[in-house]
């Protein structure tokens, strides 16, 4: 029976009936399921500057289509204006905001199911939380891919930018050439276009059937995205009908076939630190070191930046995700029995996407050609970080280095030692208190490590952190790491010249210090005071789980 349907029942509705009136119901809409549309639209970033034209779109589509939409604002954070600032601490925030803010408004007004749709980062593993707290059929529409800029006939992304930076301060750039990245990495709007972040998140979404197919990797310029708006808000409708729920295709394995596609997509470090959150709202029993295991089977399969060649619009003119996740499926690496939101299973999906990729393209590689024969996001643990860390290891012919440590207590001190060329050949660079806690917040060290590949270290230099990575990181860096510093984690207690290992061979991060000198240094340890005590990154910090279980607000 449709939540919505008790507003029909009896005279004591008469009052919500006069409210729904007010707002454009007529009689034959009370016996229609209501809708809600998250609406992620806003002028604060690229990213979700055009969903407001999405956002209309299934409005018009669910009401031809038989239900009552509600659309309702959600925020979103721009993650690449907020970078290497304090603001980015809000960043990871944020995430539980729009999860919050779709489940109140769904849950308050009793709806029948939500469309929702997003664009930056944190909008997408937002509203996957907030559908799996609520399990009403639920839909994901992403914003759309931004294109490539292009200068001197090679394609840019935001992370071109950052790296100019680096490049800048070593000499191999000019001013203006620094200039003319900048104004040209971004031609409009979108997500960042290479396998950062949204689309690592898009990918994952679609690969679990929350989503249509190719839905993640369309551009977000192109008429497509707005007829596929129009086909999930029929599918969302489809859904209420036969009573298809998000828990109900939010399973263990398809949360295995989000990985399997996040390792061969060559996705982000932040896929997963999102997939831990919303299989916990999900009470799904996934953990740090599932991602590992399937790491080990799963081949990186596409050649997409930051580490590649490609972006996403590239993957998506040669298959997108269905052709992936077919190569996968003929693997044997995901698992084709799951269902999706519209009612069809992974291998009936699939059932007319070709075997092998097409040859006249190299985005996508056949199985047997891999990028890399094992997936790029290693799970390392060790004296350092005992509950797990995640490392980023495409781009990198040997993930092995021991070196000396340099500690950072933020990003802010350690941008500037690389900046003053501070940072040599051989170190491994140590930012603490940016942990879930500690920053609060947990901010992405996009700026550090750009500066670093920029300069030419990207292979030379290791970077270790208690906070987490941009998508569009790359390199021999190492986040996430837990225990974090501020709650007394052993990467609280590195100095200044000590030998630091980091082996993704091996899935090590260890401090090569006596266990006596160790426990002597925690003898004299002290909590770090807490930076914020009120406001949002205060409550953060006091209510915020450990990286390893997703950086989730409302655990057990």
């Amino acid at each position: 029976m449709l939540r919505s349907s008790a507003i029909t029942q009896g005279v004591q509705r008469a009052p919500n009936r006069a409210m729904l009136r007010a707002v454009g119901f007529s009689d034959e809409d009370f016996t229609k399921p209501i809708i809600g549309i998250a609406n992620g639209y806003s002028t604060i970033t690229p990213c979700n500057i055009g969903l407001n034209q999405l956002a209309q779109k299934a409005e018009d589509a669910i009401k031809k289509g038989g239900g009552m939409p509600q659309m309702f604002g959600t925020i979103t954070v721009s993650d690449g204006i907020s970078m290497g600032t304090e603001g980015m601490k809000y960043s990871l925030v944020s995430r539980e905001v729009i999860a919050d803010s779709i489940e109140t408004a769904c849950n308050a007004q009793s709806m029948d199911g939500v469309l929702a749709i997003g664009g930056c980062d944190k909008n997408m593993p937002g509203a996957m939380i907030a559908m799996a707290r609520m399990n009403i059929p639920s839909i994901f529409v992403y914003g759309g891919t931004i294109k490539p800029g292009r200068l001197n006939g090679k394609d840019l992304t935001v992370v071109s930018a950052f790296e100019a930076v680096g490049q800048l301060t070593s000499g191999k750039i000019s001013k203006e050439t620094l200039l003319a990245v900048e104004k040209n990495c971004i031609p409009g709007a979108g997500s960042c276009g290479g396998m950062f972040t949204a689309n690592t998140m898009s990918a994952a979404i679609e690969a679990m059937g929350l989503s249509l197919p190719y839905s993640s990797t369309m551009a977000a310029e192109d008429n497509e995205k707005l007829i596929s708006t129009a086909r999930s808000a029929h599918a969302l409708i489809n859904a209420i009908k036969k009573n298809i729920r998000p828990l109900d295709l939010l399973t263990k394995e398809a949360f295995e076939n989000a990985i399997s596609v996040v390792m061969a997509v060559g996705g982000s470090t932040n896929a997963v630190l999102h997939l831990l959150a919303i299989a916990g709202s999900a009470g799904i029993d996934l953990s740090i070191d599932d991602f590992e295991k399937i790491r080990q089977k799963v081949p990186v399969l596409c050649d997409l930046k930051p580490s590649g060649k490609y972006v996403t619009v590239d993957l998506h003119k040669a298959g997108g995700i269905p052709q992936v996740m077919k190569i996968l499926l003929n693997a044997g690496l995901i698992h084709g029995h799951c269902k999706t939101i519209e009612d069809r299973t992974i291998k009936d999906l699939l059932e007319e996407i070709p075997d092998t990729p097409a040859v006249n393209q190299e985005v996508i590689r056949p199985i047997n050609s891999p990028i890399y024969k094992k997936g790029h996001l290693a799970i390392l643990k060790g004296n350092i970080a005992s509950e797990g860390s995640v490392a980023k290891i495409s781009g990198i012919k040997e993930p092995v280095l021991t070196g000396s440590a340099k500690v950072f207590e933020s990003e802010e001190d350690c941008l500037e030692a690389i900046l003053h060329k501070a940072i040599h050949a051989g170190d491994v660079v140590v930012i603490r208190n940016e942990g879930p806690v500690g920053g609060p917040g947990m901010r992405e060290m996009l700026a550090p490590t750009s500066a670093i590949v920029g300069q030419g270290l990207g292979e030379k230099v290791a970077l270790i952190t208690d906070g987490r990575f941009s998508g569009g990181t790359y390199g021999l860096v190492v986040g996430h790491v837990a225990p974090e510093a501020a709650i007394g984690g052993n990467i609280a207690l590195i100095e200044n010249g000590d030998s630091i290992t980091v082996d993704a061979n091996q899935k090590l991060v260890q401090l090569n210090v006596d266990e006596k000198v160790i426990a002597e240094r925690r003898a004299k340890w002290v909590k770090p005071t807490a930076k914020y005590t009120k406001g949002i990154l205060g409550k953060y910090a006091r209510l915020v789980s450990s990286s390893s279980k997703g950086a989730i607000t409302d655990q057990d």
